[in-house]
């Protein structure tokens, strides 16, 4: 089957596209994640992902496809994208099936960014614990990997949208050392991925969020120095 297939060639297919340094040798997708339960998965659809896209390829000399796939929690086509988007405002609802899918996705070499849209936040923590019962999500500290890739960001995640006018937080799942999940919250990274004309933020705060999508993205296949 493609899952078994896919768990052991994963990180074989990171290091020749990254093994070498950060150029990619050859051509991958990333994929935002379709959930049930009512909440719009879609949110940010249209100009989110592809505008990240399209900055990493300029900045850091990736070659990804320039649109987004669109992948559901229980497909085995999960196991194609090394990194995986999440977000909405509303009600997610996992399957017993479809948590152990991405969990074993997660588990093979696979990462997931949840991005709460406003109101994420209470529906996505009771389904990311049916995946990861053993795991609690924890605040990453601002020295970790993930905030110092390509840009750094020393004191953790920008500020995209005000919200509840909270500091931003980011929260990870980590399971034996590897930080599997990365949760951004109070932050709303994919709005600021978004044309300019959406949410009219600034020409800085947009750079400041793709930036921080391109540290995601690195981090995501290229793990930790030394790794």
């Amino acid at each position: 089957m493609l899952k078994n297939k896919m768990r052991y060639l994963f990180p074989i297919i990171v290091f020749l596209l990254f093994g070498f340094g950060a150029t990619a040798q050859g051509s991958f997708q990333i994929a935002l994640l379709k959930y049930n339960g009512g909440g719009d998965w879609y949110a940010n659809l249209e100009t989110s992902i592809p505008n990240l896209i399209e900055f990493c390829n300029k900045n850091i000399n990736t070659n990804i496809q320039k649109q987004q796939a669109i992948v559901e929690v229980g497909s085995e086509e999960i196991y194609n994208y090394p990194f995986v988007h999440m977000t909405g405002h509303g009600n997610i609802i996992f399957s017993e099936a479809e948590a152990q899918n991405l969990r074993n996705y997660l588990l093979s070499g696979g990462f997931l960014h949840i991005d709460d849209n406003y109101g994420l936040d209470q529906f996505m923590r009771p389904q990311m614990k049916k995946v990861f019962p053993e795991l609690d999500f924890i605040e990453v500290p601002f020295n970790h990997p993930i905030y110092h890739q390509s840009f750094d960001f020393p004191n953790g995640l920008p500020k995209i949208h005000e919200h509840d006018q909270k500091p931003p937080q980011g929260f990870g799942l980590i399971f034996e050392g590897r930080l599997v999940c990365f949760y951004s919250f109070e932050c709303d990274l994919g709005d600021g991925w978004e044309d300019q004309s959406i949410h009219n933020d600034s020409d800085a705060t947009r750079k400041k969020a793709l930036q921080m999508g391109v540290n995601l993205i690195q981090y995501s296949l290229l793990g930790e120095p030394n790794n």
